[in-house]
């Protein structure tokens, strides 16, 4: 993966990072089984980040754009 493409990636991850700043996902879990009768229970587990974090990474991100080499074409024509 070329350096600009890496930078492109990680400005837009630090971009999402910064505008949600977590997630949740829901868990079930058996609680009662007899026969017909099932009793679940849903559990919330929350995933949260500091959109300081997405901050550093967008920065990385355009600081490995800045830095990566623009890579020149030959033209076969010109000497």
């Amino acid at each position: 993966m070329k350096k600009k493409s890496l930078g492109i990636i990680m400005a837009i991850i630090g971009v999402l990072m910064i505008v949600y700043t977590g997630f949740n996902y829901v868990t079930r879990d058996k609680v009662i089984d007899m026969g017909l009768v099932q009793i679940n229970k849903e559990t919330s587990h929350p995933v949260q980040w500091s959109p300081i974090v997405g901050g550093v990474i967008l920065a990385g991100g355009i600081v490995v754009i800045a830095t990566s080499k623009k890579s020149r074409k030959k033209n076969r024509y010109m000497k």
